[in-house]
């Protein structure tokens, strides 16, 4: 029993540090701490940090058994085996160096999380950190629809511990989970020690996050059970056990009334984590308009922007997050370094009053592009309509910095963002610009946060993803599926056929969905629940969206007839995966629909997403 007390005294340690700093009205959350999601530890980033996990806690817990912290990864991998599924959150600072961690244990059966740890490396203590993270646990509780998050605290009443020092922290602690709602249950022996004698044995405390729900006796009973059993079977005997679980009388059953928090104080916290798990974080380009070509009704203009900013603004559905700046090397890490400088080199040799078109192909002698720059154009292009302007780089790069952006608040625990970003990225391959593309700006998002778990991209635009597949056709850990007009009548017209699965280790990690050119929304609803059910059976860490509104009714560069309730479908099919969702505009060019559809497809992703998974009673 000494050994669980000093394992719980450590466990329950509450720390804090200010995670989010303002420099120049920019978020720099990435460059002090985020808090990301361990989801397995099938790529060096995740077992670098669950190396870390193990040692923290194998400093901090002396008595714990070695074999029990060696088994995290395999909890991760398999759930099943050990009871739980185990859910790890880290705190990391730009170096990928751990600072703290949550372990949370839910059990879908029962419907309960169990908070095993929340701790921070010794030299982190008082920075805040603690509170973040047990915000981030009780969102992703709320996501699971769980009846609340069941946990251990030592004791605060002086007969049961009566070492000062130790009920002075004690009290700290418990006045800290109070703030969040979190009370010890009465009348039960589960502060019962299992020796006698023993000092400071734990309450069981329960967090309803904000429910409200009546804790019934019979179902105490058996999560207790399960507790004491896949935690403390080592410590705790069968007699011990059932004397815990039959001392459950009471029902219902009774919660502690507060000692230290105000009712005003427990709203305040509840609505602070409600609304940081609501909110989508909104990035929007800021030099998309330096690219305005005028010529040849070229559709890819400044104003799409405009429309669709102007419909989500009174939505309130979105935290505006300020792009970052971002080196090349993230470009680069996708796209041939020849072709970023010289992309890079014509453009600052464009009068940006004057684009032109590539207009010579190199069929032949690859190896000996054209020395001249607007000539050259052609060796890097696949049509004839895709401009280059003296401001594309710095657009384009520009909207690489957003989707980027996007992406280190996915990793710092947001759910859902949006890269509201033109030029669009998705035609775009590694040497090749086309279909007003000129960087893969999902490509790059997906390079970026494949360091940290198996990514999913899903295209909806009209148009073929040819970009995504071609930079990933040969890797099994990033999934492209593409959902599009059949090329033998729409853009890009040489890829997107139904054959086309992938090469080597990618092979079956390629979907596309070539579709008629008049289809019904079901026919459209059909084949998307299809798609849906492949990303659900690679089981991706990240899902990145590429949002082509060219499906819509009308657009005029598309065939089908989707209307905003279809947007909306859409988007609540796809929130309902429960996935961590990078969003990144593509396509899209009716003005009148264009901001309405956006609108949308937002509010039905944020629905689904915020559906709890389970929604049972206790």
């Amino acid at each position: 029993m000494e050994a669980r007390i000093r394992e719980i005294n450590l466990r329950n340690t509450v720390f804090g540090c200010k995670l989010v700093k303002r420099i120049n009205g920019c978020n720099k959350e990435w460059a002090m701490f985020r808090i990301r999601r361990i989801f397995d530890d099938l790529v060096p980033a995740n077992q670098h940090a669950l190396e870390q996990v193990k040692a923290m806690l194998d400093s901090q817990f002396e008595s714990l058994d070695r074999r029990k912290i060696d088994r995290i990864p395999n909890t991760l991998n398999s759930p099943l085996k050990y009871g739980f599924r185990t859910i790890v959150y880290v705190v990391e600072d730009h170096k990928s160096t751990v600072h703290g961690l949550a372990l949370l244990n839910y059990d879908e059966k029962l419907n309960f999380c169990y908070l095993d740890y929340l701790l921070s490396a010794k030299n982190r203590a008082g920075r805040g950190i603690g509170a973040a993270l047990y915000e981030r646990v009780r969102n992703e509780a709320l996501r699971l629809g769980v009846a609340g998050i069941f946990f251990e605290c030592l004791p605060d009443d002086r007969k049961l511990s009566p070492d000062p020092a130790i009920l002075k922290q004690n009290k700290a602690r418990l006045k800290f989970y109070e703030s969040y709602g979190a009370r010890p249950i009465l009348n039960t022996a589960y502060e019962t020690p299992v020796n006698p004698g023993t000092t400071d044995p734990p309450y069981l405390v329960f967090d309803d996050l904000s429910q409200k729900h009546v804790l019934r006796a019979a179902y105490l009973k058996r999560v207790i059970a399960k507790i004491l059993k896949s935690k403390y079977s080592d410590l705790c005997s069968p007699a011990y056990i059932k004397t815990v679980v039959d001392s459950v009388i009471e029902d219902p059953v009774r919660l502690r009334p507060p000692r230290y928090a105000s009712r005003r104080s427990l709203y305040q916290n509840k609505t602070k984590t409600i609304a940081a798990f609501a909110k989508i974080a909104l990035v929007m380009t800021d030099q998309h308009h330096i690219h305005n070509v005028r010529e040849r009704g070229y559709v890819e203009s400044p104003a799409r922007i405009r429309i669709i900013r102007q419909a989500l603004e009174p939505t309130n559905m979105f935290d505006p997050v300020p792009p970052a700046a971002f080196n090349d090397s993230y470009i680069t890490s996708v796209h041939d370094p020849q072709y970023v400088q010289y992309f890079r080199r014509v453009c600052a040799n464009t009068d940006p009053e004057t684009p032109f078109y590539p207009y010579v192909f190199p069929i032949r002698n690859r190896t000996r592009p054209p020395v001249e720059l607007p000539v050259r154009a052609g060796y890097y292009c696949i049509d004839t309509f895709t401009p280059i302007s003296g401001h594309a780089y710095s657009a384009a790069k520009r909207a690489v910095d957003c989707v980027l952006t996007a992406a280190t608040e996915i990793l710092s625990g947001r759910r859902l963002t949006y890269a509201l970003v033109r030029p669009p990225g998705h035609h775009a391959e590694r040497s090749y610009f086309g279909g007003f593309c000129y960087f893969n700006n999902a490509g790059i998002a997906a390079q970026f946060l494949s360091r940290f778990g198996k990514i999913a991209i899903l295209d909806i635009d009209y148009h073929h993803g040819n970009g995504q597949q071609a930079i990933f056709y040969q890797r099994s850990d990033v999934l492209t599926i593409s959902i599009h007009g059949h090329p033998r009548f729409a853009y890009p017209y040489f890829s997107g056929f139904a054959d086309e699965r992938g090469e080597g280790p990618g092979t079956d990690f390629n979907v596309n969905y070539p579709l008629p050119e008049n289809i019904t929304p079901q026919k459209y609803m059909d084949v998307l629940d299809s798609a849906l059910n492949r990303i659900q059976k690679f089981t991706p860490a990240y899902l990145v969206i590429c949002l082509g509104l060219d499906t819509a009714k009308g657009d005029p560069t598309g065939t089908w007839n989707l209307t905003g309730r279809d947007f909306a479908a859409i988007g609540m099919k796809i929130g309902r995966l429960h996935l961590p969702v990078l969003v990144t505009q593509e396509g899209g060019y009716n003005s009148r629909s264009l901001g309405a559809n956006a609108r949308n497809f937002f509010q039905g992703l944020l629905m689904g997403q915020t559906q709890p998974l389970n929604r049972r009673p206790l």
